[in-house]
């Protein structure tokens, strides 16, 4: 993925995140998209053959069965284990692949004598090429196939509960649709801060460069690096807070299970089981749930690092 001469005759920055994703790992992404969907369509075959091997253990089933049914899980599991480590390591190469794709251009455009105008300094191309360029270049591995990763487990094991059980099913749904509501609105606080920190952080890059080293003689360095310390202290509570609200709702979703299958198994109307699968599969969707919100973090973080390289080179 490097860039060729002719891409510098077209402004090299799309005006969308993702038509840029795109142009540099189109043919990549639609790789890890067909390895997704095999990922997420045996998702909810554990939690079934969990589910059997309970419910036959309890029916005083054949043993065999039950080894049959442990044999096959023990396989799929590996199966499963084998098809996300590739996945893995195709995505990070994907993202390596961008992440060098960027600081290349970064050096391309410096060299060509027609882009060089003084509106982008030694300090803000230094800046690009060291630490923003790893921020957007790695969320390109990450940009379709998690999401469509995360939303098909999901839909999988979410169709599988409900079909399984309704009611039971509807506690599960009362832990993760509230999180729907807030955590749009923490995320917009967050980034907010990390646009902030990422100027203040040009700004430092800047000053190195003009002054020719680490010198602060008017201590305009020492309030810039105290007022990014400010910002990442505020990113940290916002994050973090976030995450106990969706850790204690998902413990409170596991109580529920307990609460609601356990009064269907007394009065007979769901097996033992049932209730392991749902237990399990609150942990499935936990799990995507929170990679889901992981990679919204990172999409808001990256479209708002990426608006910030755009305007630079596109000024160039």
């Amino acid at each position: 993925m490097k860039p060729s001469s002719q891409e510098w005759q077209s402004p090299l920055f799309d005006n969308s995140l993702f038509r840029f994703i795109w142009r540099v790992s189109g043919a990549h992404q639609v790789g890890v998209a067909i390895i997704s969907v095999v990922l997420f369509a045996i998702g909810a075959v554990p939690l079934e053959l969990q589910r059997r091997i309970v419910n036959t253990a309890t029916d005083g089933g054949p043993f065999r069965t039950i080894l049959v049914l442990a044999c096959l899980y023990a396989g799929l599991s590996l199966l499963e284990g084998l098809i996300k480590l590739g996945l893995n390591i195709y995505r990070n190469w994907i993202g390596e692949s961008a992440i060098r794709w960027l600081r290349l251009t970064v050096f391309e455009m410096a060299a060509q004598p027609q882009t060089k105008t003084p509106d982008v300094s030694e300090g803000v191309q230094l800046s690009i090429v060291i630490a923003e360029a790893e921020s957007i270049g790695g969320f390109v591995g990450d940009s379709f196939s998690q999401p469509l990763l995360q939303i098909g487990i999901l839909t999988t094991v979410t169709s599988y509960l409900i079909f399984l059980q309704p009611l039971m099913a509807l506690v599960i749904a009362l832990v993760f649709l509230p999180q729907v509501a807030f955590v749009p609105i923490l995320q917009n606080a967050i980034n907010r801060r990390v646009g902030e920190k990422t100027s203040i952080m040009r700004q430092v890059s800047v000053s190195i460069v003009e002054v020719g080293g680490v010198f602060d003689a008017d201590g305009t360095q020492r309030s810039r690096i105290q007022t990014v310390f400010e910002i990442n202290m505020g990113i940290y509570k916002i994050k973090f807070s976030m995450n106990f609200v969706m850790n204690l709702m998902t413990q409170m979703g596991y109580i529920g299970i307990l609460a609601v299958g356990g009064y269907f198994v007394v009065t007979k109307k769901t097996e033992i089981g049932t209730v392991i699968a749902f237990l399990s599969g609150l942990g499935k969707i936990n799990d995507p749930w929170g990679e889901l919100v992981d990679w919204y973090r990172n999409l808001r973080v990256t479209q708002v690092k990426y608006d910030l390289v755009k305007s630079v080179m596109q000024s160039t």
